[in-house]
C-alpha cells in the first residue's frame, strides 16, 4: 500500500509490515487526542459517512468519535431498513450516491465481500468495518497496537486465539497482520469452529509457527497474550449448534492466576460470558484499553486516507 491517501482499507492482506508500523506510529501520536488530553481541527470540513447495515456499538461510535475529535463531521445510516437498500438499491449504486455527500465511508455489512463491492464503486476511500464472517481490518490494527502498548513489541510473542475461529472475522484479520512478525500462534477452538483453511494456509505460506488444539488450559501456560472471542449466535443457522458451543471456553481469574498470571487478556467485545467479570480486576485485562486504542487507530486511518498526515 505505502501511499495511504485515497486508499480503501478493505483487508489486512493488503498491508505490508511497513504499512502496519506506519499506522502504529501515527496512532501513537493520536493517542492523547483519543484520551481527550488534546483537541484538533485536522479534519475540519471533512465528512465521514458512517454506514452500519449490521449492528455495532464500539466500532461505529469509535469511528464517529475519531472523526469528530479531529474536527470532522459525521453522517450516519444504521440498518438496511433505514436506507435505500430496503428498496432494492445495489451496494454499488449506494456507494456512488454517498460519495457525493462524504469524503470517506466506513461500512459494516453482514455479507462477506459487500464492502469490497462498495470500494470498487466509490471514488472516495472506503473502510471495512466488518463484512459478515469475512474480515475486520481496523479491529485487527487496534489489536496490534494494543499488543505493542501492553507487551512492548510483537516479535517473539506467543498469542493464543480462543473460541470461535471459524466465524470470527477479527481473528482472521489479526492472523494476516501477525504473519508479518515473528510470533507463534496457538489456535484454540472446538473442531467445528476451527480457523478456516485459507487463513492457516496463509500462515504456512508466511512461515508462521502455529498449532491447533482444543485445550485452552494448556495453551494458557504458554501464551503471553490470550485473545478471547465470543461464539457468535448471529452466524449460526441452527440455534442448537450455538447452544452447544456458546460456553465451550470460559476464562476465569482463578484459571489465569493458576496458569499464567502475567498474561495479557484481550477481547474484541462484546463478551457474552466467555470472560468472567472478576478477570476485569487483573492488571493484564486489556480489553477496555483496546477500546480507547481503537479511537486512536481509527483517527490515524482517517487522517492517512484523507491525506492529512
Amino acid at each position: 500500500m505505502t501511499d495511504f491517501k485515497g486508499a480503501d482499507i478493505l483487508s489486512t492482506k493488503s498491508f505490508s509490515k511497513s504499512d502496519i508500523e506506519k499506522i502504529v506510529e501515527v496512532a501513537d501520536e493520536f493517542l492523547p487526542y483519543a484520551k481527550k488530553e488534546k483537541s484538533s481541527e485536522l479534519l475540519k470540513g471533512q465528512v465521514l459517512a458512517s454506514l452500519f447495515y449490521e449492528p455495532s456499538t464500539r466500532t461505529r461510535l469509535s469511528f464517529e468519535t475519531a472523526m469528530e475529535r479531529l474536527g470532522g463531521n459525521v453522517i450516519t445510516v444504521t440498518g438496511t431498513e433505514s436506507s435505500s437498500l430496503a428498496k432494492g438499491e445495489t451496494l454499488s449504486d449506494t456507494a456512488r450516491v454517498i460519495e457525493n455527500f462524504a469524503d470517506v465511508m466506513v461500512v459494516r455489512h453482514n455479507k462477506p465481500g459487500s464492502v469490497d463491492e462498495m470500494g470498487r464503486a466509490a471514488n472516495v476511500p472506503v473502510i471495512n468495518a466488518g463484512d459478515g464472517e469475512g474480515e475486520h481490518p481496523t479491529q485487527a490494527l487496534l489489536d496490534i497496537f494494543t499488543m505493542i502498548k501492553e507487551r512492548g513489541e510483537l516479535e517473539g510473542l506467543t498469542v493464543a486465539m480462543v473460541g470461535d475461529l471459524k466465524y470470527g472475522r477479527t481473528v482472521h484479520s489479526l492472523s494476516y497482520l501477525l504473519a508479518h512478525f515473528g510470533v507463534k500462534l496457538i489456535l484454540v477452538s472446538p473442531d467445528q469452529l476451527k480457523m478456516p483453511g485459507e487463513v492457516t494456509d496463509y500462515l504456512k505460506e508466511k512461515g508462521i509457527e502455529f498449532e491447533e488444539t482444543e485445550d485452552m488450559e494448556e495453551a494458557l501456560k504458554h501464551a503471553e497474550v490470550c485473545y478471547m472471542t465470543r461464539v457468535q449466535k448471529e452466524r449460526f443457522d441452527d440455534p442448537a449448534e450455538y447452544e452447544k458451543f456458546k460456553n465451550f471456553y470460559v476464562l476465569t481469574k482463578e484459571g489465569i492466576e493458576k496458569h499464567n498470571a502475567k498474561m495479557t487478556i484481550m477481547h474484541p467485545l462484546p463478551r457474552v460470558g466467555e470472560i468472567s467479570l472478576n478477570v476485569d480486576d487483573l492488571p493484564g485485562a486489556a480489553y477496555f484499553r483496546q477500546v480507547q486504542n481503537g479511537v486512536a487507530v481509527r483517527m490515524a486511518l482517517l487522517a492517512l486516507v484523507l491525506g492529512k498526515v
